[in-house]
């Protein structure tokens, strides 16, 4: 008999959910949802601890799921032996968090700088969106959310690479967007500018500050409670959507 989709038990999946951004999602999802957490991460097992630690000690349940997002048969691999052995199981959230930055003048990047950002960030949210799209379609309801940045919006120099990545990041959330949203799976975007990470930490904040109206950097918990919302039944009627947290550096 097949089984109502209220009796399966509902995951969270956040990739690059290791450090950062990715580890304050899964924390906070822990401590605002029931779902339970699947912490993405590619080759740090330790810091993937620490935050399944966190998410833990937070109330919460967690699982580590080790995979490369820009391999694609890593992806197909792993999440189908995780899905064969999860029989009554279904990833409702996906959070595509993982990207690297390969920064750098265009006139002097290497092949291999443009190539493996570009298969992080827009090749990395194909693999793993597209392997899950299927289940989130027949169980009608899911909720996706893409971490861009600032520099998918406006262009940063030094990072044609990365902005290139986020930017194809973004028009994909709004083309997907439109042809599941009769399911009651919406898709959203989250645009961090300057957060406090170990992405920005030889970052100049000192000077970089006096850019942003708010003049300070933002705190990885900060973009984490904007995930979590978009995670809920709460946000429900949004979709298609490009979520600012910049302190208003591109306002």
């Amino acid at each position: 008999m097949k089984k109502d989709k209220k009796e399966l038990k509902k995951y969270a999946l956040i990739t690059g959910g290791s450090r950062g951004i990715g580890s304050a999602i899964c924390i906070q999802l822990a401590k605002d949802t029931d779902y339970q957490i699947l912490i993405n991460y590619k080759g740090n097992i330790d810091a993937a601890n620490r935050t399944l630690e966190q998410v833990i000690a937070a109330g919460g349940k967690g699982e580590l799921l080790q995979f490369d997002v820009a391999d694609e048969n890593d992806v197909k691999t792993t999440l189908d032996t995780w899905h064969d052995s999860h029989k009554d199981a279904i990833v409702e959230v996906v959070v595509n968090n993982a990207g690297i930055t390969k920064d750098g003048l265009f006139m002097w990047m290497k092949n291999e700088d443009w190539t493996n950002v570009i298969n992080t960030s827009l090749h990395g949210f194909f693999n793993v969106t597209n392997h899950l799209i299927q289940k989130l379609l027949v169980h009608r309801y899911g909720r996706i959310i893409n971490m861009v940045s600032v520099s998918g919006l406006k262009g940063t120099p030094g990072q044609t690479n990365y902005s290139a990545a986020k930017g194809a990041v973004i028009g994909a959330t709004k083309a997907l967007a439109q042809e599941v949203a009769k399911r009651n799976i919406t898709v959203n975007a989250v645009a961090p500018g300057f957060i406090k990470t170990d992405m920005t930490s030889e970052l100049d904040e000192k000077e970089l500050k006096k850019l942003i109206p708010a003049n300070r950097f933002g705190e990885a918990e900060e973009v984490a409670h904007v995930v979590s919302f978009l995670a809920s039944k709460k946000a429900s009627y949004i979709t298609g959507e490009v979520i600012n947290i910049n302190g208003g550096i591109y306002s």
